[in-house]
């Protein structure tokens, strides 16, 4: 499966984005989903996910109750809504694709990466 992710951009402290991701193939609704985000000097870490079989959703703290994961099977497409964003959320922002529902949090479980997406919020 291939990963197209877009969305990005500048947003002002507070403001609102919503990230999408494309992917390509005729299976879309076996694969968990998950975004995660780098930011500069920093590992990559994990932001979200959306599991295929039980349609389960994670959340890192730092971003629970302003982050939410969706995906639309039907146009092979994974969100990501981002409300209430803070500087510290500043980073390339990546989704992925697994074929497992088990530890979604582990960017290890993805096989498949889309090229990211440059999110920048301004205090």
């Amino acid at each position: 499966v291939q990963l197209q992710a877009s969305g990005g951009g500048l947003v002002q402290a507070e403001g609102s984005l919503r990230l999408s991701c494309v992917a390509s193939g005729r299976t879309f609704s076996r694969y968990t989903m998950g975004w995660f985000r780098q930011a500069p000097g920093k590992e990559r870490e994990f932001v979200a996910s959306f599991t295929w079989s039980g349609g389960v959703t994670y959340y890192a703290d730092s971003v629970k109750g302003r982050f939410t994961i969706s995906r639309d099977n039907a146009k092979n497409t994974a969100y990501l809504q981002m409300n209430s964003l803070k500087p510290g959320d500043t980073a390339v922002y990546y989704c992925a694709a697994s074929l497992s529902e088990y530890n979604s949090r582990k960017r290890e479980q993805y096989a498949y990466w889309g090229q990211g997406t440059q999110v920048t919020v301004s205090s």
